[in-house]
């Protein structure tokens, strides 16, 4: 997966409802896009059936977890940061605690983790969590364990994710794993292997679940939703192969969405990440026609270059994502578009540059994730490419992007002013305990007062003031959503 909107560039610990009969104590944190926060769900779902409760505090875990995120350089470091503490408390206060290592970064750096430098008890790929009672076995008997074979069906379909850290309103449903797009500067679909997708039944059944349990959001997740194709099981790209009821009885992504909003009309649906090549019209007239499908597609480009797009092996042009861009605003003429963005990619010229900065211009996105090229070990980009721009280069266009979406972000902001938004009531506001803080159906935040409302609560709020990310009002009264 690309990036999320609700990417997060800080560790999480999760906490599992405590089971009576369970002993041993889990404390886990997660790192990176939403699918690794999905994925510790399911560990700790898993583990729950197998002796453990989660805990806060770190130095009374008899198991640590980190689920890792490779996208990045950044993100390994501060995992590395992390494990160096795990291994300093284990060492002064708790000899017997086992140290593993969870997610994309499992994967890549195994042999690295486990022989070289000797710093975890246990190396555990995305495709591998149901062994983990197996593993565990292991390290109890004193040896290392280790699992990250990709699975060429595995979707975790099966099993009921506990709900971590939940404000008991919204939830991450995943219906898709891993990617078949060989982006060149992306460890992917190394880390987490081929596309296959997760059967329809299934994603019904876990999202009524939650509507039975009072969640009124929900997030249909993936690395690429927008390919979402089940005719049976299989990967996606063995769909040639398929017999013709199979593909006569498919269900692809637009008629997957359509299903979910119709079934549950009162529950509030978001998707993410979504790959532009993928995304056909057919989904933009799914979101028109339901007015629980949120306006608001995260649609990553990674530069405004035709040059640069073939160099990343991004296989779509800037004309065609300018014409994706054209029918979004057509069809959905309220919705919000984010991005994900890369300055100084290899062999990126200042023409290069200039053309990213007139996509954006042309797009006017809300918001944006924007990085400085980093090489990553083991992509196409990081065995052919040299890394040729200076990092002051990078440093300097990057911040002229960062500075430019900053801009556009304030002015689609304040395109909200004296306008009223439906907004699903999510926390306690940061900034006051007197304000309630929730996002509307372009998924930007919205902070008014408290009243008598309450988290869950669907609230019309009538906006008065903004900051470049945040609207300011007072409610109005309830939507028809509740």
């Amino acid at each position: 997966m690309e990036k999320t909107i609700e990417e997060t560039k800080q560790g999480e610990s999760l906490i599992l409802e405590a089971k009576s009969t369970n002993t041993k104590k889990l404390y886990i944190e997660s790192y990176g896009c939403s699918m690794n926060f999905s994925d510790s769900e399911i560990v700790a779902s898993i583990l729950s059936e197998n002796g453990f409760n989660t805990t806060q505090i770190l130095e009374e875990a008899d198991l640590v977890l980190v689920n890792t995120c490779s996208i990045r350089d950044k993100a390994e470091q501060t995992v590395r940061k992390r494990l160096e503490k795990y291994n300093a408390v284990k060492k002064r206060v708790n000899p017997k605690m086992k140290v593993g290592v969870l997610g994309c970064m499992a994967e890549r750096l195994k042999e690295q983790f486990l022989e070289q430098e000797k710093i975890v008890d246990l190396v555990v790929g995305p495709d591998a969590y149901k062994d983990l009672p197996n593993l565990l076995a292991e390290v109890d008997e004193g040896r290392d364990a280790i699992n990250v074979i990709l699975s060429k069906e595995e979707t975790y379909g099966d099993i009921a994710p506990v709900r971590l850290m939940s404000n008991g309103v919204t939830a991450l449903v995943s219906i898709t794993r891993g990617c078949d797009n060989m982006c060149t500067f992306c460890v992917v679909p190394f880390t987490r292997g081929r596309e296959r997708s997760r059967e329809p039944q299934s994603i019904m059944n876990e999202i009524k679940e939650l509507w039975d349990s009072g969640y009124k959001e929900i997030t249909l997740l993936g690395q690429n939703v927008d390919s979402y194709l089940w005719y049976g099981g299989g990967l996606k790209k063995d769909f040639v192969k398929a017999s013709d009821m199979q593909k006569a009885t498919a269900v692809d992504f637009d008629q997957l969405l359509d299903m979910v909003a119709t079934a549950f009309p009162k529950m509030r649906i978001r998707f993410s990440t979504s790959n532009p090549q993928d995304m056909h019209e057919s989904v933009l007239h799914v979101i028109a026609k339901h007015p629980n499908i949120c306006s608001h597609i995260h649609l990553p480009v990674q530069s405004g270059s035709d040059r640069i797009l073939k160099e990343m092996n991004r296989l779509h042009t800037r004309e065609e994502y300018m014409r994706l861009i054209d029918n979004i605003r057509r069809i959905l003429p309220d919705c919000e578009i984010t991005q994900d963005m890369i300055a100084g990619f290899p062999t990126e010229t200042e023409q290069d540059h200039q053309d990213t900065l007139s996509l954006m211009e042309y797009v006017k996105y809300n918001f944006g994730y924007m990085y400085a090229y980093s090489e990553r070990p083991g992509t196409l980009a990081g065995r052919k490419m040299e890394d040729d721009v200076p990092e002051e280069t990078k440093l300097r266009r990057l911040q002229e992007i960062v500075d430019l979406q900053r801009k556009h972000s304030g002015e689609r902001t304040k395109t909200y002013v004296g306008k009223t938004v439906e907004v699903l009531v999510e926390k306690t506001s940061k900034k006051s305990e007197n304000d309630w803080a929730g996002r509307n159906q372009q998924s930007l935040m919205v902070v008014f007062p408290k009243e008598h409302y309450k988290v869950g609560d669907f609230v019309n709020v009538k906006i008065t003031e903004c900051t470049s990310g945040t609207l300011i009002g007072k409610a109005v009264g309830y939507s028809e959503m509740n």
